[in-house]
């Protein structure tokens, strides 16, 4: 099944505009669609979760802690992806179109990972039984995605080369 993405209320509308823009199919529903303004980060982890939905956000202070003390907890994550402040809407538009077309959403299932980077976010020793690194994908994961994302761009400078001739 594809990846299915919900966008945090923190999270620039314009990455949410640029996906849907660049390729319809993505089902990406933004903080607005899902009634997220105002809730707290445990109930937006949740309505991710119940929707099956890998979440988005900008909120790299708070999110990993909510996000740790859920998966703590027992409870599961389709993944958050946290897309960082210093990256442009367009490297972090490019991020996500290469994870929902190259990879199954069980890869990304109780993560968290930084956008546009694909690295980890690795948690400190008090938040015992946050899934490590080789489970679940890992390096194995964010590898293979950033092979497909250097070799997508690849492909995409060539094609742009040759319409120019």
């Amino acid at each position: 099944m594809s990846i299915r993405f919900l966008a945090d209320a923190d999270l620039d509308y314009a990455i949410v505009q640029g996906v849907r823009r660049r390729e319809p199919a993505i089902d990406f529903n933004s903080a607005n669609d899902a009634g997220l303004e105002g809730l707290p980060d445990n109930r937006v982890l949740e309505v991710a979760a119940e929707e099956g939905r890998v979440l988005v956000s900008h909120d790299k202070h708070t999110m990993p802690v909510h996000f740790a003390a859920r998966i703590r907890s027992g409870r599961r994550s389709p993944g958050v992806l946290l897309a960082l402040p210093g990256a442009t809407v367009g490297d972090i538009v490019d991020s996500l179109l290469i994870i929902w077309s190259s990879s199954r959403e069980e890869e990304w299932t109780d993560q968290i990972h930084y956008l546009p980077s694909l690295s980890r976010h690795v948690f400190r020793q008090s938040a015992a039984r946050v899934p490590k690194c080789g489970s679940r994908g890992g390096w194995g994961v964010r590898h293979r995605l950033q092979t497909r994302l250097i070799g997508a761009f690849r492909e995409e400078h060539l094609r742009l080369i040759c319409q120019r001739r």
